[in-house]
């Protein structure tokens, strides 16, 4: 019988065979500063069709729950996938394209560590809220690009912004 050892993962080792990004600890182009920090298109899975699955890291540190920026994406679904800490995640029902967010439909939903929760198009969202006191990585999926390319945020007035109660 044949004995293999295992390799120390590298680039240049695991290259003839596909690619990998480490998502807890991303060392990545990224969009936004603490306390949200998104790591976008960190790798990318080939669907066999026109468009990739891009995997991307969202770090979300403590800060205040309150709801004061929103978005949605008008042509594609969403996967949000807590990585090492449960989250808090606001959602709302996809309204016209033009429209302002639903503010009364919104609502908030304690996501466990380790559950994925796919969004479809158009429902209002952001990143999400930490529940502890540490850094929270969340794994994203979208289509490549899908934050440059079809993205509307949303920041709220201060009279409209929610306070999610912890």
């Amino acid at each position: 019988m044949r004995t293999l050892r295992p390799e120390v993962l590298s680039l240049h080792a695991f290259c003839p065979f596909g690619q990998y990004a480490n998502l807890i600890n991303p060392a990545a182009d990224k969009l936004g500063a603490a306390p949200c920090e998104f790591f976008r298109d960190m790798i990318q899975l080939d669907l066999g069709g026109e468009s990739n699955a891009s995997f991307s890291t969202c770090r979300v540190e403590p800060r205040e729950p309150i709801i004061d920026v929103t978005e949605f994406h008008t042509a594609c679904s969403e996967a949000i996938l807590p990585l090492d800490q449960d989250i808090l995640l606001h959602v709302a029902p996809a309204s016209a394209a033009d429209a302002p967010p639903p503010l009364d439909a919104f609502r908030v939903f304690r996501i466990p560590c380790g559950t994925v929760v796919i969004l479809r198009p158009g429902t209002w969202h952001y990143a999400p809220f930490t529940t502890t006191s540490a850094p929270a990585n969340v794994l994203i999926v979208l289509p490549q690009r899908t934050y440059a390319n079809d993205c509307r945020v949303i920041t709220l007035t201060p009279a409209d912004h929610i306070r999610i109660q912890t």
